[in-house]
């Protein structure tokens, strides 16, 4: 039976602060894609579960969602996956920035987390 959510945080390479809500038994990692004032792309691992092994089975759905306040962006993703294939979920969004511009984010949700060895 699959567990409840839990929540992390981490931030950006601007300083934003997230917070995700992930399953503990799929979840291994969140990245965060921006371009950077240079006009470079970059990317940073947001959020890592603390869990290396899942300890119960992940469920039939996937959900994971992203919030950063201070950018006004609150998403979340809900993906049926009955039979366990999907490893990997890619969500770009557009946010407002300070000039009054508009910023793509990419984050990579990753998962397919082992299960435990016992």
């Amino acid at each position: 039976m699959a567990r409840h959510n839990r929540e992390g945080t981490g931030a950006d390479q601007h300083g934003f602060e997230y917070t995700i809500g992930y399953q503990p038994d799929w979840l291994r990692l969140v990245k965060v894609s921006r371009t950077l004032d240079s006009g470079r792309q970059s990317t940073k691992t947001l959020f890592r579960n603390p869990l290396s092994r899942r300890t119960a089975p992940p469920g039939d759905r996937i959900r994971t969602s992203i919030t950063s306040p201070d950018q006004g962006l609150d998403v979340e993703v809900s993906v049926y996956d009955p039979d366990g294939q999907v490893t990997r979920l890619r969500v770009a969004c557009h946010v407002d920035t300070p000039d009054g511009g508009r910023d793509e984010v990419e984050f990579v949700i990753e998962g397919a987390l082992p299960a435990s060895r016992s």
